[in-house]
């Protein structure tokens, strides 16, 4: 069984790129196209470890990054995203609430 590193609502960095981020949702394995991910997934990390969906901090991107390529965030600043709101309730001790439980 695959366990996820980071939870929704943590903040996290992504190691290779800089960006800071929140986490809005986990995939145990990469789950999209063969085609998206010989386009987007540029340093080609494994595909069965967990995936993680994530607003990009000051932009209005969504990305969907491997595991392996993130790290904790540790500056505990709010992330700026126009969806934040629709994810989240609150801010507290470094890290988002969701706004409903997800099944």
């Amino acid at each position: 069984m695959v366990t996820a590193k980071f939870a929704i609502g943590q903040l996290v960095t992504h190691s290779l790129y800089g960006y800071r981020g929140v986490i809005i949702d986990a995939d145990p394995e990469f789950c999209l196209s063969d085609d998206w991910y010989d386009r987007m997934a540029k340093s080609r990390p494994a595909k069965h470890q967990p995936w993680y969906h994530v607003l990009v901090n000051n932009s209005s991107i969504q990305t969907y990054v491997a595991e392996y390529n993130l790290m904790p965030d540790i500056s505990d600043a709010k992330i700026q995203h126009p969806l934040v709101n629709t994810f989240f309730h609150s801010f507290q001790q470094g890290s988002y609430r969701l706004d409903e439980p997800m099944n």
